[in-house]
């Protein structure tokens, strides 16, 4: 995916999350995370524009349930998402508190 596409800045992470389409429940990792989506490190299957729903676990281990829609795949590495929903307003303050913090701790240690 092109970087000019993004829409929000990226975190590098290396969070466990679960992915669940049609016909698969996966564990996974989410290599790169923005408000709007994510790139999952994964051996799964997934097809352009499949709904998912993805289970990501912050590091106080209380997982943030997003659904996604694959924008993007690279067979037997993983796919970039675009988030389309969230369960709850909880799971998005949360999701951008641990941006927030992670986008100020990169800034601290570039200075």
């Amino acid at each position: 995916m092109d970087d000019d596409r993004r829409k929000a800045s990226r975190v590098d992470v290396d969070l466990p999350t679960t992915w669940e389409g049609v016909l698969q429940r996966v564990h996974a990792t989410v290599s790169s995370l923005s408000l709007n989506g994510c790139f999952v490190l994964t051996g799964g299957r997934v097809e352009p524009n499949e709904l998912l729903l993805l289970e990501i676990h912050l590091p106080d281990d209380r997982p943030v349930y997003v659904w996604a829609e694959v924008v993007d795949h690279a067979y037997e590495i993983g796919f970039a998402a675009r988030f389309t929903s969230l369960r709850d307003d909880e799971d998005q303050t949360r999701l951008i508190e641990f941006i927030t913090e992670a986008l100020n701790q990169a800034d601290e240690y570039s200075t």
